[in-house]
C-alpha cells in the first residue's frame, strides 16, 4: 500500500540523488544490490557523487510511486553510459582471449586467473549488450584491437597491462555512477564495478602494487580520461 504522506524527489535527475532523497527508492536499491549491508557504502557513494543522504525526509511536489508503476523510458544518457561500458568490456574480454590463445602466460595459476577474469568480462559484454537492446538502443560495435605488442612483451608486460586495465575499468564505472538516472542500471553498474575492483586487486598483488592504490576511497575517472587511456589498444 502506498503511503500518501511520503514524497519522492522530482524525476529527471541522477538515480544516486533519488536514492539519497527517497527512503523507499533506497530500500529497493539496497535489496537489488544485496540488502542493508550495502547501506554504508551507498552513503559514501552518494556523498562522493554530490548527493546528500540527509535529505531523505525532504519533500517535493511529486508524489512517490511504488515498485509496480511503469518505468519511464530510458534516457539517452543512460544508453550512452551502458554503451561506453560495453566498449570497455569488449576490450577487456578480447585482451584476455588473445592472451590465453597466445600461450604467452605459462604459469598455470596465472593462466587460470586470466581465463577466469576473461570469462567474467565476456559475461559483462553479453549483459551490457542485452541491456542496451532492452533500453531500446543499439549496442556499440566491437572495436578492432591491437594487443600484439603487449603480448609480445611476455608475462610481466601482460600482467602490468592487465592490472592497469582493470584499475581503469573500476574507475570508469565509478566515474559514471553520479550520471546514471535509472536505479536498476545503477545497481548493475555497481555490481560490475565491484568485480572490476576485485580483478584489479588480484592483479595488483601479482605485480607488487597495493590492492588499494587510491587509498581507502577509490578515485573515479571521467569518460574522456578513460577513452584516452585505452586509445593505444584500439586499432585505427
Amino acid at each position: 500500500m502506498n503511503d500518501s504522506s511520503a514524497q519522492a524527489p522530482e524525476g529527471g535527475g541522477p538515480a544516486i540523488t533519488e536514492l539519497g532523497q527517497d527512503p523507499r527508492s533506497r530500500a529497493r536499491f539496497l535489496k537489488m544490490v544485496g540488502g542493508a549491508g550495502a547501506a554504508g557504502a551507498l552513503s559514501l557513494l552518494i556523498a562522493a557523487c554530490g548527493g546528500d543522504d540527509d535529505d531523505a525526509g525532504s519533500s517535493s511536489t511529486t508524489p512517490a510511486t511504488d515498485a509496480t508503476d511503469e518505468k519511464p523510458a530510458a534516457s539517452k544518457g543512460d544508453i550512452e553510459i551502458v554503451n561506453y561500458a560495453l566498449t570497455l568490456e569488449y576490450l577487456e574480454a578480447e585482451f584476455y582471449a588473445q592472451v590465453i590463445a597466445s600461450g604467452a602466460v605459462t604459469d598455470k595459476k596465472i593462466a587460470e586467473l586470466a581465463k577466469s577474469i576473461g570469462e567474467n568480462e565476456q559475461e559483462h559484454v553479453d549483459a551490457l549488450k542485452a541491456t542496451v537492446e532492452k533500453l531500446g538502443g543499439t549496442p556499440a560495435a566491437k572495436p578492432k584491437t591491437k594487443f600484439e605488442d603487449v603480448i609480445a612483451g611476455g608475462p610481466e608486460t601482460i600482467l602490468e597491462t592487465a592490472a592497469s586495465v582493470e584499475n581503469l575499468g573500476a574507475a570508469a564505472y565509478l566515474g559514471q555512477a553520479g550520471r546514471i538516472k535509472d536505479k536498476e542500471i545503477l545497481a548493475a553498474a555497481l555490481a560490475i564495478h565491484t568485480v572490476e575492483g576485485r580483478h584489479a586487486a588480484a592483479l595488483n598483488t601479482l605485480v607488487g602494487k597495493s590492492v588499494v592504490p587510491d587509498g581507502p576511497f577509490a578515485k573515479p575517472a571521467t569518460m574522456d580520461e578513460v577513452l584516452e587511456a585505452v586509445k593505444p589498444f584500439i586499432a585505427a
